[in-house]
């Protein structure tokens, strides 16, 4: 029985995937073979001897202890795409915010409310609306920074509205790529895409290399009058060169989804409580697809989307036995796979199928049993240097 220890409410459209002959769901569970979670923040205490994996039911996994749980062999899953819709349509709802004076024209309709006549309200509505006039976004130039799932959605939705869209990912994936609309101009140089824009819309996760990525010199290449829109972490953007870049006007407005009090009652912010995937549709798309990973990785081994461990899949015969395939994490150092493999010949224990991988200083292997291998081959394993975590599957 595996037990899944919850935190924050995860959608039953998820929970409901888990067998409950195979799984124990609580957010009481104890010494857990797994954690799915949203944006509670997890402490390296909880990385306990018997924890297997942790999932995000989202995108970033700044609220994971991810160095801690590698270190432990402890997979992190996060589920990319899975909100990348409802990101989408925000991104499409503050350009509109940004360009037409609908926030104030509301506002404005709102503070008429002691005018009964509809022939007087209506006079005075026509002789202001002049006050909330806009731009539209067709034919204007879109920077996205950052071409993953949801930014690549973004361009398209952008393209499809008579937008020009430029992009900059010097991490694009080969998957990425083929993602990305034709239209689309790859522009090499972040200061470039920053100066030819009308609109940027940030879609990065909070890396060393990304954080405060738009700083005082990104600020000072841009053209005048542009609008930043920032749906991905507020760590990426610095804001006290923001704070300058509004008050000389060189940004005509900043639209965040993470709100900060020194932007607070300004006209030139648009602040939003972290919304962006805050739909029940991304939230049901989010915990189904962490879930389904989450079960694949406990019954077989196999990893998709970590953030810290490669993604390894081998298939498995529906018929094989249980305890035939081992998942064995080490440090990413020469000859771990032979000490391994010798210990295994060394008890005529026969290999039928295998596979490793690697990411930075951490290996991961799936072997395949002919039969399964005894409590003596499995400690010996264990023992083995730099071996972190051996899992019976």
């Amino acid at each position: 029985m595996h037990r899944i220890q919850t935190f924050n409410a995860i959608s039953d459209k998820g929970l409901t995937r888990f067998a409950p002959d195979l799984y124990t769901v609580s957010p009481e569970a104890s010494e857990a073979d797994a954690i799915l979670l949203r944006s509670h923040k997890l402490d390296a205490s909880a990385i306990n001897p018997s924890l297997k994996a942790v999932a995000r039911a989202g995108a970033g996994v700044n609220n994971v202890p991810v160095t801690d749980c590698t270190s432990q062999g402890v997979v992190v899953f996060n589920t990319p795409g899975a909100n990348a819709n409802a990101v989408k349509e925000l991104v499409l709802c503050g350009m509109l915010l940004a360009s037409r004076g609908i926030v104030p024209g509301i506002s404005f309709a709102d503070s008429q409310s002691g005018i009964s006549d509809y022939a007087e309200l209506s006079k005075l509505m026509e002789q202001e609306k002049k006050r909330f006039k806009g731009n539209e976004i067709a034919g204007k130039t879109l920077g996205v920074v950052g071409l993953g799932a949801i930014g690549s959605m973004v361009a398209e939705m952008a393209i499809g509205l008579d937008m020009k869209v430029q992009g900059y990912d010097p991490a694009l994936s080969v998957e990425a790529a083929w993602r990305l609309p034709s239209q689309v101009k790859r522009i090499e140089n972040l200061s470039n895409l920053v100066a030819s824009s009308d609109f940027i819309s940030l879609h990065l996760p909070v890396l060393d290399s990304t954080r405060q990525l738009i700083d005082a010199s990104m600020f000072a290449a841009l053209g005048q009058g542009t609008c930043l829109l920032n749906f991905a972490r507020d760590e990426i953007v610095d804001s006290a060169a923001l704070m300058n870049a509004l008050k000389t006007e060189k940004l005509r407005m900043y639209v965040s989804d993470f709100p900060r009090s020194e932007f607070m009652g300004r006209s030139d912010v648009i602040s939003m409580p972290h919304i962006g995937a805050s739909t029940a549709e991304a939230e049901e798309n989010c915990a189904i697809m962490a879930v389904d990973q989450l079960m694949d990785f406990l019954e077989n081994g196999n990893i998709r989307n970590s953030v810290n461990f490669p993604a390894l899949i081998l298939d498995r015969a529906a018929n094989a036995e249980a305890g035939t395939r081992l998942a064995i994490s080490n440090k990413n150092v020469p000859k771990m796979l032979g000490q391994i493999l010798s210990v295994l010949a060394d008890q005529n224990i026969n290999v039928i199928d295998m596979l490793n991988k690697s990411r930075g200083e951490i290996a991961y292997n799936l072997i395949d049993l002919e039969n399964p291998a005894s409590d003596s081959a499995l400690a010996a394993i264990a023992n083995i240097e730099d071996v972190i975590k051996v899992t019976v599957l």
